[in-house]
């Protein structure tokens, strides 16, 4: 009785250290986090008020809450005025049709200024097309060069020369090059859109197939071998061993481009004027007012926040393809 007593005092002890573990580990990773950002709010506010700027003081944390709500009211406003501008344009035309039922009723495009959540959402549009743009080159040609010595050696001189150039470098080139090319009197798609998707996969290329090749080259031997005995082919080979054995290296440089292209648009946006956040950054800038050090700094906080999002949904994306379900997200 008493050795059976003493083992579940010892079962108890056991599992109270282990919720005692867990609970102070999960307090630990939800209580730093706010604790830093506090940290970097008493600073940012205390740092904030002692720097003049041509525009005035540089704004604090409050004066950056308040221009989140000046501009969503803006956007509302605009909202309220694109739904009266089309309504007008509905009891005028009815009013035409009901003289003259010949008359073929003519819809125009509202021709507002973009808000800021819709230039959050062209932002996001371009650097999505941008990065699966440059997914749909870099996987196979990694994968290509993974797979073939001769082709490494062959295109790794062009990586290593055009993987450090900068946006600010390639924009007009691009420009040019879809000036000269994308003429027509009734696009489907913006210029300004085109340079700015185009540059972003121009810069978020290479890390993309850097990695793909690197973790095709570091494919276990005993796979390659098992592949060879199964004489499978080529693209069997690649869909059953290749793919699933370098996904965490692709993943990796997904993740790495990913970044690299959020930070390319911003900069990209501001030269092509394509109406996002890197434009609205820009006009802020040159409109000069009072609030606008305060509605920069909101869109950078936005810009961050974004990126920040856009790396934990590739980290989990990468949960669900990846063969290896143990990795902690971090």
């Amino acid at each position: 009785m008493t050795t059976l007593l003493m083992k579940n005092k010892q079962v108890v002890f056991s599992l109270f250290l282990t919720v005692r573990t867990m609970v102070v580990t999960s307090v630990r990773r939800t209580l730093m986090p706010v604790v830093g950002a506090l940290v970097f709010l008493l600073i940012w506010s205390s740092v904030a008020p002692n720097i003049d700027t041509s525009l005035g003081k540089f704004p604090g944390p409050s004066a950056v809450i308040q221009q989140f709500g000046v501009l969503y009211q803006a956007h509302l406003s605009e909202a309220d005025k694109e739904e009266a501008f089309f309504l007008r344009q509905q009891q005028r035309n009815e009013q035409r049709v009901a003289q003259d039922p010949t008359y073929v009723p003519k819809v125009r495009a509202y021709t507002g200024k973009d808000t800021f959540p819709q230039q959050i959402v062209t932002s996001l549009v371009t650097v999505m097309s941008g990065f699966t743009l440059a997914v749909i080159i870099a996987i196979p040609l990694g994968i290509a060069i993974g797979l073939s010595k001769p082709l490494s050696m062959a295109v790794n001189p062009i990586i290593q020369l055009f993987k450090p150039v900068s946006p600010l470098a390639w924009l007009p080139l691009v420009t040019m090059v879809v000036s000269a090319l994308y003429v027509t009197p009734d696009p489907m798609v913006p210029k300004a859109f085109l340079n700015s998707m185009i540059t972003v996969t121009l810069c978020c290329l290479w890390p993309m197939v850097i990695n793909t090749a690197i973790g095709v080259a570091s494919i276990n031997s005993d796979l390659v071998n098992v592949s060879r005995v199964l004489q499978l082919p080529a693209l069997k080979h690649v869909q059953k061993i290749v793919l699933p054995a370098s996904i965490p290296m692709i993943f990796t440089g997904m993740r790495l481009s990913l970044g690299v292209a959020w930070m390319v648009l911003i900069a990209a946006e501001m030269l092509a004027q394509n109406p996002g956040l890197g434009k609205f950054v820009w006009d802020e800038y040159q409109n000069g007012s009072s609030d606008s050090l305060s509605r920069i700094m909101a869109s950078v906080i936005v810009i961050g926040l974004i990126g920040f999002l856009l790396d934990r949904a590739m980290l989990l994306l990468q949960r669900v393809f990846s063969w290896d379900k143990s990795s902690e997200i971090r």
